[in-house]
């Protein structure tokens, strides 16, 4: 299926436009990443720790009658987030005796998810309540997983490197490396400056973002070996240009494909999935423009003018 045919786009005569938006979102995610190790970013509990306590209502409730009996009972400062067509709702409390609540009677987790329960039961007696799920995690088990977390960015970075240096040739590994990071960074800096929740969840997203981008970034570059094989007395800039250009149709087709199904996940695969589907949505968009604007253009800047090697 080809959606265009026969294009004959100057991408390399646009690197440099490229290369300076591809720095203001890096940028971005640089300094998410800075706040995310300062703890300064909208962290999820599983690396601030806390408490989430998700109750189903009888009726329909209000957040700010929910809010107000958490008020009332001490438990100021929580994090709410509202399912109205299942009518529940998910209280968030984040590290316990931090001073952002009032947990005189709560030290502990447990003691947390039992007093909020016991406050909303009170607060709300003409409506009555189930807990539908509680999740505690310490703050010493939070900073673990965030520690793990950046282990595992860390080993798939070196994991790229060794793969695609292995496949081509190293400068293909630092164009590749480099795409793939800039798309991890640029979505997490859109999250970050948006003020959405940094958590497993989106941590999950960013892996597997990570994983489609290198798919597509490897499928240009199978191509640009090909032609620097059949084009020897080309310059290295027309053979790139020519091979995006053949793979440009390819490269559309799979990222629309992609792009819908996380659109439809999006709007129709619930509140859970709700995060996952928007950055994977996102994680597309910058993911195919890397392959075609970043990647290539990097190889180019690292080897020079002289030929790439033939491999």
């Amino acid at each position: 299926m080809e959606i265009i045919k026969k294009t004959n786009i100057d991408f390399m005569g646009k690197r440099y436009i490229a290369f300076a938006v591809s720095g203001i979102f890096s940028v971005l995610g640089i300094l998410a990443i800075i706040a995310v190790v300062r703890g300064t970013a909208n962290l999820g509990i599983d690396f601030a720790g806390g408490t989430a306590v998700q109750v189903k209502f009888d009726k329909t409730v209000k957040l700010s009658d929910v809010r107000k009996a958490l008020d009332e009972g001490g438990l100021t400062g929580a994090d709410l987030q509202e399912f109205p067509a299942v009518k529940k709702v998910l209280v968030v409390i984040k590290k316990i005796g931090s001073g952002a609540i009032d947990t005189k009677s709560a030290s502990t987790s447990a003691g947390v998810s039992d007093k909020v329960i016991e406050t909303l039961t009170k607060g709300l007696k003409d409506n009555n309540l189930t807990v539908d799920s509680v999740s505690e995690i310490g703050p010493k088990v939070g900073s673990r997983l965030r520690t793990d977390a950046m282990w595992a960015v860390i080993a798939s970075v070196i994991g790229i490197l060794i793969y695609v240096g292995w496949r081509f040739q190293f400068s293909f590994s630092i164009g590749a490396t480099f795409a793939t990071f800039h798309d991890v960074l640029a979505v997490l800096g859109v999250f970050y400056v948006m003020g959405y929740e940094i958590n497993l969840i989106l941590l999950t997203a960013l892996l597997t973002i990570a994983g489609y981008s290198l798919t597509d970034t490897v499928v240009v570059f199978d191509r640009i070996r090909e032609n620097l094989r059949a084009m020897i007395k080309e310059p290295v800039t027309n053979v790139i240009n020519k091979s995006i250009n053949e793979v440009l149709s390819r490269t559309l087709v799979t990222s629309l494909t992609v792009f819908f199904a996380s659109l439809a996940l999006y709007f129709f695969g619930g509140e859970v999935l709700h995060d996952f589907a928007l950055a994977m949505a996102l994680g597309v968009i910058v993911g195919t423009y890397s392959s075609v604007f970043v990647a290539s253009p990097v190889v180019l800047l690292w080897a020079g003018d002289k030929q790439l090697v033939k491999k």
